[in-house]
């Protein structure tokens, strides 16, 4: 092989080796912290117009910003219509050294975009038959499921592109019934979508820069019903909104987990800190928008933000 040829394998190699090593950093850092800090997390959602509103009414009131912050995608004509809002901010909030999440609420395949929120998102349940419709390929659900993922993954991409790792977490509160793609146990029903969903986007459309999070509500312990399977995702979230807090939880979830990682993937009230102690392997907590102002006084997410094992975004590491 010629020198000129040998060296520009080389440096294709290198570069190669860069890109994948910067599109590992987040995953490996959750890790490391696993059992010894708990970064503060917020989600902002409606209006991706405004995709800090939320964590900016943090920063207002504790002088510090989340180490977390989370979008969405969200399904209302304005907020689809500020998709690339939402998500050019995802890529400023990882150059200054947050974490990245992004949820997916999708309306039904059966229904185009937009759509409501109940019915639609909540109570527009899928047939029997047309849930096996959606998980069998080449169907026309299937198609359309596809083709929605085709609309997500141009947003994904560009993320990728700029080398900004993303937390995905599509498919959330898998065995919230409510929503079309939940409440379904075992290998065919949500699980099945969650593998089709993760396929498509890592293997078909070559999105490497998704770290891909199972996530379940504090409402059923059949959470080994909707486990997609270890290959399938790289955290473990848990939603808080009646008792999940309760230890019996927290020491049901450890042995279906294994080594892990796991977070408080939404709640409404704050962990204290006195429970982050007691529950230290609790990588993240995120609180839900506007529910982070109407659940929590002021003092209780100052002291939160305040406390020795939380992380915020000014003692996060540069990703870049």
């Amino acid at each position: 092989m010629h020198t000129h040829a040998l060296r520009t394998l080389l440096l294709l190699c290198l570069l190669h080796t860069s890109a994948f090593a910067q599109s590992r950093r987040v995953l490996p850092f959750l890790q490391r912290i696993s059992g010894k800090q708990t970064l503060a997390g917020q989600h902002n959602k409606e209006p991706n117009a405004e995709p800090t509103k939320w964590t900016d009414y943090i920063h207002r009131t504790t002088g510090k910003y989340p180490a977390l912050w989370s979008g969405d995608f969200l399904f209302q004509q304005e907020n689809i219509d500020n998709r690339w809002k939402m998500v050019q901010e995802a890529e400023r909030q990882y150059k200054a050294g947050a974490v990245v999440n992004i949820m997916w609420h999708a309306c039904p395949p059966g229904s185009g975009e937009p759509c409501g929120w109940d019915p639609g998102l909540l109570n527009q349940l899928l047939t029997d038959a047309q849930w096996q419709e959606l998980v069998t390929d080449g169907t026309p659900l299937n198609k359309t499921w596809k083709s929605r993922m085709d609309d997500i993954a141009v947003y994904l991409q560009y993320l990728k592109d700029k080398q900004v790792e993303v937390l995905f977490r599509p498919l959330h509160e898998m065995n919230q019934g409510k929503f079309w793609w939940g409440g379904r146990p075992g290998p065919q029903g949500t699980a099945r979508l969650y593998q089709i969903t993760h396929d498509y986007l890592q293997k078909t459309k070559g999105l490497t820069n998704l770290i891909w999070v199972w996530d379940m509500q504090d409402m059923s312990r059949d959470f080994a019903q909707y486990n997609p399977g270890p290959q399938y995702w790289d955290v473990f979230a848990f939603d808080v909104y009646d008792n999940g807090y309760d230890q019996s939880w927290y020491d049901y979830i450890l042995p279906l987990v294994g080594n892990k990682p796991i977070a408080i993937g939404e709640c409404a009230v704050l962990p204290t800190p006195e429970l982050l102690a007691k529950q230290p392997r609790w990588v993240f907590f995120m609180d839900w928008a506007e529910l982070v102002q109407e659940k929590n006084s002021e003092d209780a997410i100052k002291r939160i933000y305040n406390a020795p094992r939380v992380l915020t975004r000014d003692e996060m590491p540069q990703w870049k």
